[in-house]
């Protein structure tokens, strides 16, 4: 299958095409999927080499000229190696951008730490206004990234090589029902909801999907819990970091949270995507555990 970064680099070089006000700017990682742009729209598609900083600084300066720039590199070079200015010459600046990343938290951890960002979208949360997306499938990608460059909004969109088998009718901002139960309710974050979906088979649990997690949907969290609300938030990213956001939508009614996802631990072995999963605590039957552990099922 195809990855949400391939889909990626064929729609945004069709919107290239389209769209005169949208414009690329690239910091190496991915710019031979963009040769062809490059050649046709060499005023819009800019290579700043490996300088990050720079990278996001030159999307800056685009959106207060009027364009809309989409900004991508891997995510720990994205969000983390140029969060200052991501701070300063967007978010301070009030000029909007498009930032897509690749590799997630440790898609490719023979890369080591440098190519690892768990924590991408906590850091994320120190900004405001801004719209993360997290699609769990390519088809989802394509309809998150097309509503982001159509806005003008400041958007994050969180690309990983793990994804699930089908994409979902995603809607952008709004959480979608999968399936409805009594003893509690998991939220699956983009490319963690096939996970979620084995580790609860037979669990009588709801389960919301969320492939945007900013703003988070409140409203759907309460429309899914009555009463007392017992909650599983699961992330493919630091754990916990959707937890105050579920907390406020909830601050009115009992409810107990358990936010599941990367630990804050280092983990300092290669291995692969799926050992990191399964290290974490992320895998259907380490979830499994985790989940009837918290959520109070019947014996």
């Amino acid at each position: 299958m195809p990855t949400m970064r391939d889909r990626f680099a064929a729609v945004t070089t069709r919107l290239l095409d389209e769209d005169p006000r949208l414009a690329l700017v690239l910091a190496d990682i991915s710019a031979d999927r963009f040769t062809a742009a490059a050649a046709a729209h060499p005023d819009r598609v800019l290579n700043v080499g490996i300088r990050e900083q720079l990278m996001v600084s030159v999307a800056g300066g685009l959106a207060l000229t009027g364009l809309r720039p989409v900004v991508h590199t891997f995510a720990s070079f994205l969000v983390e190696r140029a969060f200052e200015q991501v701070k300063l010459d967007l978010d301070h600046q009030d000029a909007a951008a498009v930032l897509v990343s690749a590799l997630g938290s440790y898609d490719w951890p023979e890369g080591g730490r440098t190519h690892q960002a768990p924590g991408d979208v906590a850091l994320m949360d120190t900004l405001s206004g801004w719209t993360v997306h997290v699609p769990g499938h390519p088809d989802e990608a394509e309809v998150l990234l097309r509503d982001a460059v159509a806005s003008d909004d400041r958007v994050y969109v969180r690309l990983s090589a793990q994804q699930n088998a089908a994409a979902r009718p995603v809607a952008p901002g709004r959480f979608t029902p999968v399936r409805q139960g009594s003893a509690g309710t998991v939220v699956a974050v983009g490319p963690m909801l096939d996970a979620v979906l084995a580790a609860v088979e037979g669990l009588d649990v709801s389960v919301l999907y969320a492939a945007t997690v900013r703003p988070f949907d409140g409203a759907a969290l309460r429309a899914a819990t009555e009463g007392a609300a017992d909650v599983v938030l699961v992330e493919p990213y630091l754990a916990g970091t959707s937890v105050p956001f579920a907390a406020q939508a909830l601050e009115d009614r009992p409810h107990r949270l358990l936010g599941l996802g990367v630990a804050r631990a280092e983990l300092r072995r290669y291995g692969t995507m799926a050992d990191h999963l399964a290290a974490h605590g992320l895998d259907p039957r380490s979830l499994r555990a985790r989940i009837s552990g918290f959520l109070p099922l019947p014996v």
